[in-house]
């Protein structure tokens, strides 16, 4: 198989914006730049935890927050605090077809950047994976090549890569990373970063989202939340789990949201109002 001119240097600025996601040290995933102002792709199943925590290509450590989750297509959306990052370029995966040369970057068994590549396989469903698309390829991937990009020949990335089937490497292809973006950019945000966890009180059992952080500045810190309380309700409505607090947010353009909360002893429930800002519902 013959090489496009300058293939070397394609592969390497992928590389450059391929990072290394995890959590403590039994944790760790490759991600995406998407996003020159920190935005980062990556896998839901790489995100285990609230506390993340993001390597870039120059040695460089960052904190990452959780912006936006979808376990059902296993893809999940952090940003750090950072500027002027080389962010990947995203193809149109509807235009991907089996034959064409595609290359994985990630970071398995904790070597960092490795490169592999190899040939699509099928595009399409896979029987046992319900309806949604996969670019299934037969390029080599190992634990910690979740959430690495998939490129074309020219360094388009097409999809991330998520799991081995069979002997076949399946990535959620770039158009359904589109449509997560685009609608991260349209929810409001609250300016917190949360962990799920159970909460028993007055004998009923709840899923809790535990406030790791609050922005200065935000409608959370406006209405006086604080690290350490516990949403257990929005709107009136128990919360099942972070989907919950999602689509809330989704439905929400310029009004005010009300959560229930625990603080402290847990004594009694307190609600908090806050006040959503507008956004724009036209962003791509």
């Amino acid at each position: 198989m013959s090489l496009p001119s300058g293939f070397g240097e394609t592969v390497e600025l992928l590389r450059r914006t391929t990072v290394v996601v995890g959590g403590d040290r039994r944790t760790m995933g490759s991600g995406l730049i998407v996003g020159r102002e920190g935005t980062i792709a990556t896998n839901a199943h790489v995100v285990r935890s609230a506390a993340m925590r993001v390597q870039l290509w120059d040695g460089r450590v960052l904190e990452a927050a959780l912006r936006e989750r979808d376990p059902a297509r296993d893809l999940a959306i952090l940003s750090v605090r950072a500027e002027d990052l080389h962010a990947a370029s995203l193809g149109d995966s509807a235009k991907v077809r089996p034959g064409e040369l595609v290359v994985a970057v990630g970071n398995p068994l904790g070597f960092i950047g490795a490169v592999t590549s190899g040939v699509v396989s099928a595009v399409g469903p896979l029987r046992g994976l319900g309806p949604s698309s996969w670019i299934q390829s037969d390029v080599r991937l190992a634990p910690g090549n979740s959430g690495g990009p998939l490129s074309d020949a020219s360094g388009k990335v097409i999809g991330l890569n998520t799991m081995v089937s069979g002997r076949l490497g399946l990535a959620v292809p770039s158009n359904a990373l589109r449509q997560l973006l685009a609608r991260t950019n349209r929810t409001p945000r609250l300016g917190i970063t949360v962990h799920p966890a159970p909460v028993s009180m007055q004998g009923r059992n709840l899923m809790g989202l535990v406030i790791m952080s609050v922005g200065r500045g935000s409608p959370a810190e406006l209405a006086s939340l604080m690290a350490g309380d516990i949403l257990i309700g929005v709107d009136g409505d128990d919360l099942r789990g972070l989907e919950d607090l999602d689509a809330a947010l989704m439905d929400s353009e310029e009004r005010v949201l009300r959560l229930q909360f625990l603080r402290g002893d847990r004594g009694f429930i307190r609600a908090a109002s806050l006040l959503l800002p507008r956004v724009q519902r036209n962003a791509a």
